[in-house]
């Protein structure tokens, strides 16, 4: 049976593409105990991904030395993710759409497009290194007419 109380979860994994697994699998694993939807799950798969690549090819720049910090809660209704990296940060709001004229074949910029689509509310940090994402669960009602 599911908790009432969404409990806050926080950890430190290093700078590499396969440390989030156990985290992810985690998060993905108390989404499902709260029945939440194959599509929710999906999107929070897919963006704690992107933030988490992010967060190490362009945040810590590859270095195994720092880490990326992860804190989340999963309550019946909603998820919310945080990842902070160690980098300089960045303006997500510089970043181009990556859907029109010269973006359309670049293969970076898609990451941050991916979260905003996936997820209810994506928010940088003023210094643009952590990224709050919330993923509201979604109306699950089914009608049988």
């Amino acid at each position: 049976m599911a908790s009432e109380i969404p409990v806050g979860h926080e950890t430190v994994v290093g700078s590499s593409s396969s440390a989030v697994t156990s985290v992810r699998e985690e998060i993905l694993s108390k989404l499902k105990a709260n029945s939440f939807s194959e599509e929710d799950i999906f999107a929070v798969h897919l963006a704690l991904e992107e933030a988490f690549i992010n967060a190490v090819r362009h945040g810590n720049r590859m270095d195994s030395k720092k880490g990326v910090k992860i804190d989340y809660s999963v309550a019946p209704d909603k998820v919310e993710l945080t990842v902070t990296d160690e980098g300089e940060g960045f303006d997500p709001d510089t970043v181009p759409d990556p859907r029109f004229g010269e973006n359309l074949f670049k293969p970076e910029g898609r990451g941050l497009f991916l979260m905003r689509s996936y997820m209810d509310v994506v928010k940088f940090n003023e210094r643009g290194n952590s990224v709050c994402m919330v993923k509201n669960k979604a109306n699950q009602e089914t009608t049988n007419n």
